[in-house]
């Protein structure tokens, strides 16, 4: 836009000889005044796009001399903006436009004004402007004066100097560290030398932040072994500082060494007693601020952590395990209990929790995740027995909350020694809920009862079903406080008993907790606290739906529960729909967002954001309540979906919370398949198939797109699992582009997971690799093969929704299933791989014809596998070639008949492991039978197959096997028979066996045949070989098959 005349005079001011004009510019882009301010910003960007060097030249002459502290900081912000890449925009960033004179007198300006300049804050500005254009043109040899400059100004007397340079290279390190590497030896002396013999705090801080950002940014160990000599001088940076009660210098060393190991965690390796032990003799020194301690126990939580790069490094010393969970388990004590908050108006659930309570929750539960229940559940059972023994209600407290916080992480140990933790901790919990009638609760007793309901909810949902055994013994106690805790004051305590008693129900399953479900949902109905605290109330009630299904529930004789949802409905999408509170502010802000206990922080890049859990929580609950209820309430949760969809679709891909996701993705299916069931049953108010095409259009891109950019493999899995269903229940509504996008995002899957197996492989090769680091991966990997899974799955319903017409997706994804065909992938990869094919076959029929002679081979050889699952996906593969291949298949009988011989003949072939794939076996022997008689003895084979039967475990094939046989005899097939009916006492046999089983192995249409054809049977067959058939079984079906037949 041209600039009109007076705005062209003032242009020419800004820029003649006298500076104030051009200050008063920059005076005025900061003015509270939006008019002036508006006014100054057009002028400036006319300048840029007319005149870009002498705006940036004045802007770099305002830096260095501005007698205005606001001026030069404001100056070098714009400045920075224009002359570097990292920090503009297309349209701002100006370097490339300027002549070399112009760049060349910017540069000596920038250098020379470190040099001058006094204000820290300025200097950090002018710093970060170096450092990013330094970025730019450095490798290109655009600025070789820099590095004899730094090099000058670290060697200098002037403190000030010395710690911009060094935080220069700290950021170059960051940027272009692999530039540098020419000069690692004399940054090493440089840095050696900061670190040992400057009496600067800054400069020692400054000198640790290079050091590690060079050692993170190096790729070559041998040049990282370089800095080995470094780590005593960067630890000792930090205790100088806590001996000087320089806090806040340390907590920085702090966040520098922390930082250092979660990216080189084997750096420490050689080091790491000495350095954990001084982290941890931090963490225990009360006289410490809270910030300090925290940072001390984050480091060794953190190594703990870094099972990527130093795999079972911390597991290698249990001493420090031991002292970090009692440092821990002391934050835990940091508690406090006020009689008033159990009589307030509204309900904290967090009440009486401080700063290291919540601290030390939270790393109780990550170190029992990083670390494993084989290192945690000894020391924690150690500790526990004494905490549990002390007089201190806050002790008991202590170990009940810890106990609830390991069990995520240390479930399966703790599963293999139930037995000790029945003996030893549920008494406690027991007892810990005992004294809740006496009114005059003394101080604490309430919060060691939650903290035991807590505990025990957390082991139930960890054990589940192997908590059937200690139902009996918790049940009556919880069922206690519904009755008895009536006061006021235990209205958190009757909403946590709920929810105890429900997460219980849901372990041990519908049957044992029905009788219980029934007595605590009538304790509930009437008692006067259900609108105390209804947050907790609705959500225990919503898990005791969940534990005993719908159905039970709506005979449940508490009045109004078929509007429970309507009178949820608004709180509930209220809470879904909650933006998360994030504060962003600089990473090196002088706003301490992390002194709010509810607020955790995370730090990328410049910047630090900080999110309040307690808002992502409520959401998470109210996300997870909605998804539950379309789930339970199906066609009647139709007049919400709209609302619901909206809120729950931009959610999958909400990454401050992976619960909210989580129960976004199980949520899509659920919906759909709401409006699919009301569409049918004429509840859909008017609306039809096109809603729902709608609908599906709304939620299957979204999920693909989430899918495509999430990192966490079991939401991965999940979301593959939700789009499955997704295609169930759309199935031929989706359109071609869709299904293509489908197949992109298992394409973009099998590859991002196939890498990560590899890194995982490569960890294994660690030196601290161990057998608990091990479990760990293995772990790890069976979440990766649940990925296989679902793919396999999506595909199955692919194939089965589109038929033929899928086959051109079928081919390009050839490359990616092929592979996982090898005898070097795992036995549920090969599983995976065979039932795709065995899908492709079995839907499309004759135009698969053309894979059998690349698959088919692989499925022959799979047969014989050593895993039974892949051996049961082979010759079920197997069986549907049989069926469907036609001419294809017979050149292949014979090969198949002595596959399938080798699984029938096995001696172990009936144990547990191996029946799926004897009865499919058997299934495939059949089907070669019925297709494929010409090419076979058939006096031989079906006379064989005919004494394989019946089949019992697979009860799918068994009721088609059975079925088969059936048909068989009602056309009298010679070879089933056989000369002189000799193998007719076996047809009734197995008969006989099949109809007394009931419906497992037959449909009611063939036990009807079967019934029919022994009718006949017992007037063909000679009375001794009836006789004789009878006999041979036992009484009760003899009983039970002559009254059948009588009737």
């Amino acid at each position: 836009m041209a600039a009109d005349p007076t705005q062209l005079q003032r242009l020419a001011l800004l820029l003649g000889p006298d500076p104030f004009h051009f200050e008063n510019l920059v005076n005025h882009l900061m003015s509270s005044s939006n008019d002036q301010r508006s006014a100054a910003e057009s002028l400036f960007n006319i300048c840029k796009q007319a005149h870009p060097e002498s705006l940036l030249l004045r802007l770099a002459q305002l830096v260095s001399s501005s007698a205005h502290t606001e001026v030069r900081a404001m100056s070098a912000i714009l400045l920075r903006k224009h002359l570097t890449r990292l920090a503009s925009n297309d349209d701002s960033f100006l370097y490339p436009k300027l002549s070399e004179s112009t760049r060349s007198a910017i540069k000596n300006i920038l250098l020379s004004s470190l040099q001058r300049e006094t204000t820290k804050s300025i200097i950090k500005k002018i710093n970060d402007t170096v450092s990013e254009l330094a970025a730019s043109i450095l490798p290109d040899g655009g600025w070789p004066e820099l590095l004899p400059f730094m090099f000058q100004c670290v060697t200098a007397q002037n403190h000030n100097l010395q710690e911009s340079a060094l935080l220069i290279f700290a950021r170059l390190a960051q940027f272009i560290g692999e530039t540098l590497i020419p000069h690692l030896s004399t940054l090493h002396e440089l840095f050696l030398n900061c670190l040992s013999n400057s009496t600067s705090a800054e400069v020692r801080i400054a000198a640790l932040n290079a050091a590690i950002s060079f050692i993170i940014c190096l790729s070559n160990n041998n040049d990282r072994e370089k800095f080995q000599d470094l780590l005593p001088l960067m630890v000792r940076t930090l205790t100088e500082a806590l001996n000087s009660k320089q806090e806040a210098t340390a907590q920085e060393a702090l966040e520098l060494l922390i930082e250092l190991a979660g990216s080189e965690p084997r750096f420490l390796r050689k080091q790491i007693v000495e350095v954990v032990g001084s982290m941890l003799q931090i963490a225990e020194a009360e006289s410490l601020e809270e910030g300090t301690r925290h940072l001390a126990v984050e480091f060794v939580i953190t190594l703990a952590e870094a099972r990527e790069r130093a795999p079972g490094m911390m597991r290698k010393f249990p001493q420090f395990v031991h002292s970090l969970f009692m440092v821990l388990m002391k934050m835990l004590l940091d508690i406090e209990d006020d009689p008033v908050w159990h009589s307030a108006e509204s309900e904290d659930e967090d009440a009486g929790e401080t700063s290291n309570y919540g601290f030390g929750q939270e790393c109780l539960d990550r170190l029992s995740i990083s670390l494993g229940g084989n290192t945690m559940v000894p020391v924690a059972s150690e500790i526990f027995q004494g905490f549990l023994a002390a007089p201190e209600w806050e002790k008991h407290h202590a170990a009940l909350i810890a106990l609830a916080q390991i069990a995520e992480g240390s479930s399966k140990v703790m599963l293999k020694n139930l037995e000790q933790y029945n003996q030893r901790v549920l008494p406690a919990l027991a007892g810990a809920m005992d004294d809740f009638q006496n009114p005059r609760v003394q101080t604490g007793k309430r919060m060691v009862q939650e903290g035991a309901l807590t505990a025990l909810a957390s082991v139930a949902d960890s054990s589940q079903d192997q908590f059937q055994k200690y139902y009996d013994a918790v049940m009556p106690y919880l069922k206690a406080i519904l009755v008895n805790a009536n006061d006021k004051s235990n209205r958190m305590l009757r909403a946590k008993a709920m929810e105890c008693i429900s997460l219980v129900g849901m372990a041990v399953g519908r049957d044992k907790f029905r009788d219980d479900a029934r007595q605590s949902k009538q304790s509930c109905q009437s008692s006067p606290m259900l609108n105390l605290c209804p947050d907790l109330l609705i959500r225990a009630v919503l898990l005791l739906i969940r534990s005993i299904g719908m159905g039970q529930a709506l005979q449940m004789p508490w009045a109004g529960f078929s509007s429970i949802y309507e009178c949820c409905h608004a709180p509930l999408l209220q809470s879904a729909q909650l933006k998360p509170d994030v504060t962003i502010t600089s990473a090196d802000s002088d706003v301490d967002i992390d002194d709010d206990d509810s607020i955790e922080t995370i730090t990328l890049g410049d910047k630090r954001i900080g999110i309040k859990t307690s808002v992502l929580e409520e959401k998470a609950t109210a996300c997870n309540m909605l998804c539950c209820y379309a789930d339970e309430l199906k066609e009647g949760f139709f007049p919400w979906i709209d609302q619901v969809a909206t809120t729950l679709v931009p959610l999958l891909k909400f990454y401050f919370h992976e619960e909210v996701r989580k129960a976004a993705v199980s949520a899509m299916p659920e919906l759909l398949r709401s409006a699919k069931l009301a569409i049918e049953k004429g509840q859909s108010h008017g609306r039809n198939e096109s809603y729902l095409k709608q609908l599906s259009d709304y939620i299957i891109p979204a999920l693909m797109e989430a899918l495509h950019k999430e990192l966490e493999v079991e939401i991965c899995a999940s979301m593959l699992d939700s789009l499955t269903e997704c295609v169930q229940v759309s199935g031929p509504i989706l359109d071609e582009n869709q299904v293509r996008s489908i197949v992109d995002e298992v394409k973009q899957v099998i590859t991002a997971s196939t890498a990560r197996k590899q890194e995982r492989a490569e960890r294994a090769k660690a030196e601290d690799f161990d057998a608990e680091e091990g479990e760990l991966l293995k772990e790890e990997n069976e979440q990766e093969e649940e990925i296989f899974d679902q793919v396999g799955e999506l595909l199955g319903m692919l194939i089965k929704t589109f038929g033929a017409s899928f086959l051109p997706f079928f081919d390009e994804l050839s490359s990616y299933i092929t592979p996982m065909w090898g005898k070097d992938k795992t036995a549920e990869e090969r599983r995976i791989a065979i039932c795709i094919f065995d899908d492709v076959v079995e839907q499309c029929q004759e135009a698969a014809l053309k894979y059998y002679d690349t698959y088919v081979p692989f499925l022959l050889e799979a047969c014989n596998d050593e895993n039974p699952d892949v051996r049961q996906a082979a010759v079920y593969g197997v069986g549907v070639c049989a069926e469907f291949g036609g001419s294809v298949f017979k050149p292949l009988v014979r090969e198949a008949l002595s596959k399938l011989n080798v699984i029938i003949s096995d001696p172990s072939a009936h144990l547990s492991d191996n029946a799926m794939a004897y009865d499919n076996a058997v299934s495939a022997l059949g089907k070669i039978c019925q297709f494929h008689r010409d090419r076979i003895d058939s006096a031989q084979v079906v006379p064989a197959w005919l004494s394989c039967l019946p089949i019992k475990s697979d009860l799918i094939e068994a009721k088609l096997v059975h079925d088969q046989l059936c048909s068989m005899v009602e056309r009298s097939d010679r070879e089933l028979l056989g000369l002189n009916n000799q193998y007719l006492p076996k047809v009734v046999h197995v008969f006989s066996e099949v109809i007394c089983a009931g419906k497992d192995l037959a449909t009611e249409q063939t036990t009807s045949r079967m019934i029919n054809l022994l009718r006949q049977l017992q007037q063909k067959l000679p009375p001794a070989a009836l006789a004789s058939t009878w006999s041979s079984l036992e009484p009760q079906k003899q009983l039970a098959l002559q009254s059948i037949l009588s009737s």
